[in-house]
């Protein structure tokens, strides 16, 4: 009986810790798109096919993130030119824009394939920032959504919004 209790103690432990895996490198579009992570954030959602998603969580230790969840996303799609690839940006800023709230930010996003917006989720201000690129006949769209005010404060904020800058620049090369 201690042996059968130890055996499911074990794979259930096992089970869990693959389920929490922090995410670091991460591969898409077979090899086309790497970029890494922080070891704290933790991946939640993977799917493949076309389009291809990785969603991670970013963990925010203030009380707050009990009912927000801050989270990046990478989504991989095929698109046949940059006309297609066009129509995909202008397709997801269109569903940006009929998120309730949403209003562009006054802060200037960089580049015309990247937006800073604000919109509300179940009555919350979130800050999103989406870039997109087209590369090896792939569209890329990285979307970081974050609680607009979070109890963790400004340094969490900051620290939510480099990890972003930071799988941007990996994707941007």
């Amino acid at each position: 009986m201690k042996f059968s209790r130890y055996i499911v103690v074990t794979v259930l432990l096992a089970m869990s810790s693959i389920a929490m895996a922090n995410a670091d490198d991460v591969t898409m579009a077979s090899g086309n798109v790497h970029f890494s992570t922080p070891s704290n954030w933790v991946g939640i959602m993977q799917v493949d096919g076309d389009p291809e998603v990785r969603v991670f969580q970013v963990p925010d230790p203030s009380p707050s993130a009990g009912s927000t969840l801050a989270r990046v996303s990478v989504t991989v799609k095929q698109e046949a030119d940059a006309q297609a690839f066009g129509d995909y940006v202008n397709g997801a800023m269109a569903k940006a824009k009929n998120l309730k709230d949403y209003q562009p930010s006054a802060r200037s996003s960089g580049d015309q394939n990247s937006f800073i917006y604000t919109a509300s989720e179940s009555g919350t201000p979130y800050t999103y920032i989406e870039r997109y690129w087209f590369r090896n006949g792939h569209a890329i769209q990285l979307r970081c959504a974050r609680p607009s005010a979070s109890q963790a404060g400004q340094s969490w904020a900051a620290s939510f919004d480099q990890g972003c800058k930071a799988i941007a620049a990996n994707l941007n090369t």
